[in-house]
């Protein structure tokens, strides 16, 4: 039975390509677009004996909320770039043959499999104030003691959020500009050099520009998920601001369910920053 309808999906899909993923859109459109309806309808306070706006006019007005907006700003924007630039060096380096070219894809790949939680951990136990490279600096007698080590982490530039946000993603757009480079090959750079290019002109001229689209992608994602995540800020920034998904996790878990309405507004404002900076990614791609 089970094969039968696997076999009709496909001889459909010939014709119809959309119909063979109907199955995987149905699942997202009634999880990720029932998420946002009932959000949407949260926000406005329906549900709860009434409806109005008086929820995004509170946030809208109040100073909190575009500080935290402008510090998720400065994350997505810092880590994004950071992380894409990084990448781009690492792929284009990956790429070329040499001895332990598999061990080197292996390392750089590895941290993939870290949840994100427990790489802040480690970002926190490495590199706070009381971590590990301020006792080593302190009994290294580089320091006086922890208060003279730099705020790396809790600190108003979200250093140690943005660093982890690098580690984390610089493998992620590494690997899809490495598959990207190997479904074209070598033949633009080739055809390039053959026309007098210099190794150098031929990626910059050819290479880059073929792998911009793949790098634009894959940058809109990272800056998606940098901008709407709430579980690094939340073990790596500071008491005030905070960013703008933990300030929607503080309002939505607050004993206050006058709040409620709130918090569904804030995270309808994150996704709708990031689906229009997506969008103009796109679209300028």
């Amino acid at each position: 039975m089970a094969g039968s309808a696997t076999s009709a999906i496909e001889v459909i899909g010939r014709g119809h390509p959309w119909l063979s993923l109907a199955p995987a859109l149905c699942v997202i459109a009634v999880l990720f677009g029932g998420g946002l309806v009932l959000g949407l309808a949260g926000s406005f306070g329906m549900g709860r004996g009434g409806a109005g706006v008086d929820a995004w006019i509170a946030v809208l007005s109040e100073g909190r909320v575009w500080r935290s907006l402008g510090l998720s700003l400065w994350i997505a924007f810092a880590s994004t770039a950071l992380a894409c630039l990084i990448g781009l060096g690492a792929a284009l380096l990956l790429r070329r043959r040499f001895p332990g070219q598999g061990l080197a894809r292996l390392l750089f790949q590895i941290n993939l499999t870290i949840p994100h939680a427990v790489g802040a951990l480690g970002i926190l136990w490495l590199l706070s104030q009381s971590g590990f490279v301020s006792r080593l600096s302190a009994g290294a007698g580089l320091i006086d003691g922890p208060a003279g080590f730099p705020a790396l982490t809790q600190d108003r530039f979200a250093i140690g959020i943005i660093a982890h946000y690098v580690w984390k993603e610089v493998p992620f757009i590494g690997l899809i500009l490495l598959a990207n480079m190997q479904s074209l090959g070598d033949d633009p750079e080739s055809a390039a050099r053959s026309l007098g290019a210099s190794p150098f002109a031929a990626m910059r001229l050819v290479l880059l520009p073929l792998l911009m689209p793949a790098l634009i992608r894959a940058g809109a994602i990272v800056f998606a998920f940098s901008f709407g995540a709430w579980e690094v800020p939340v073990l790596l920034g500071q008491s005030a601001p905070v960013a703008l998904p933990v300030l929607a996790w503080q309002r939505f878990t607050d004993p206050d369910l006058a709040t409620r309405p709130e918090a569904m507004a804030i995270a309808m404002l994150i996704a709708l920053v990031a689906a229009l900076l997506i969008r103009v990614a796109m679209v300028r791609r």
